[in-house]
């Protein structure tokens, strides 16, 4: 008689997992049919903006400069890494860390030095850039 009983104790279980009443239903607006073109059209893109310059004193020959000058002023860069249209080389001194930024001056146009910071080798604090620059156009 047990065994029987059994079973009944699993219908509320199976009655909970049915049918849980109405869905309110939220209304829809009417919607108009797409217009169909048979001329594809090319999404707009955005003029790329120009990338601000960072002049300073002693960065002469580095703002504004492309990569093989920058090759031929410091040496082969340590890393030279692409991401999208920007890059960035890194030389390494003695006395420092310079990491050049490159971007393009417009839409098409060849990247070159906007921006430079510069750091200690030994302890990765901020140096004067202008001074980086000189002690690695030493060597």
């Amino acid at each position: 008689m047990r065994l029987f009983l059994l079973p009944l104790l699993f219908i509320p279980l199976l009655a909970a997992c049915g049918e849980q009443g109405p869905v309110a239903s939220t209304p829809r607006a009417p919607s108009r049919p797409a217009a169909h073109s048979s001329v594809p059209v090319a999404p707009r893109r955005q003029p790329v903006p120009a990338p601000v310059v960072h002049a300073a004193p002693g960065l002469e020959g580095v703002i504004g400069a492309r990569a093989g000058e920058l090759a031929r002023l410091f040496g082969p860069p340590r890393l030279d890494v692409q991401e999208g249209d920007a890059r960035k080389l890194q030389f390494v001194g003695p006395a420092c860390v310079l990491d050049v930024y490159l971007y393009p001056q417009g839409t098409g146009a060849e990247v070159r030095a906007t921006y430079v910071d510069a750091r200690r080798s030994t302890d990765a604090r901020d140096v004067d850039r202008a001074a980086c620059v000189a002690a690695l156009r030493r060597r």
